[in-house]
């Protein structure tokens, strides 16, 4: 990757349906090049897929949760149960595996205090390998995913 498509990757994050001519004129490509690059782009797997950022208040997700997750046990097979089952919910946002005192860290996103009781009691505390659970509530969002810093790709 050069510095023009670094350029083309922070564009195609602010606006991933800019069209190939605009892409190609804020570049200071030709249409057919900067088509060619985004396709190589998007067949190295750099660029995953094109989607729309939508504004979780706007469409009724007004409480965001971020809980923290101990297993009982750290056996192959219940590692696979427990991923299996979050990947299943679709209120999960993110799931990471982590290190420190919990064995994961998730964000989820629900209308309110109690579809968050109906998520806890009835899908996360069901997963048999679930030892411990850590709700942190977000109050408010000072700063919202928009994108990755590009500066550490030049070089």
């Amino acid at each position: 990757m050069n510095g023009i498509d670094i350029k083309i990757l922070s564009i195609l994050q602010q606006n991933g349906q800019l069209s190939m001519a605009r892409l190609s004129e804020q570049v200071g490509l030709s249409l057919s090049a900067c088509h060619r690059r985004v396709k190589l782009l998007e067949a190295n797997g750099i660029i995953s897929n094109y989607t729309a950022r939508l504004d979780r208040k706007a469409i009724g997700l007004e409480l965001q949760v971020f809980i923290e997750i101990k297993l009982g046990s750290h056996s192959k097979d219940d590692n696979a149960a427990f991923e299996s089952a979050i990947l299943a919910m679709p209120d999960v946002l993110e799931c990471h595996l982590i290190s420190g005192d919990f064995d994961y860290l998730m964000r989820v996103a629900v209308s309110g205090p109690s579809d968050y009781e109906d998520f806890y009691r009835n899908r996360l505390s069901q997963i048999p390998a679930v030892a411990q659970i850590k709700t942190l509530m977000s109050v408010s969002t000072l700063k919202e995913f928009q994108g990755y810093n590009l500066k550490y790709l030049e070089a």
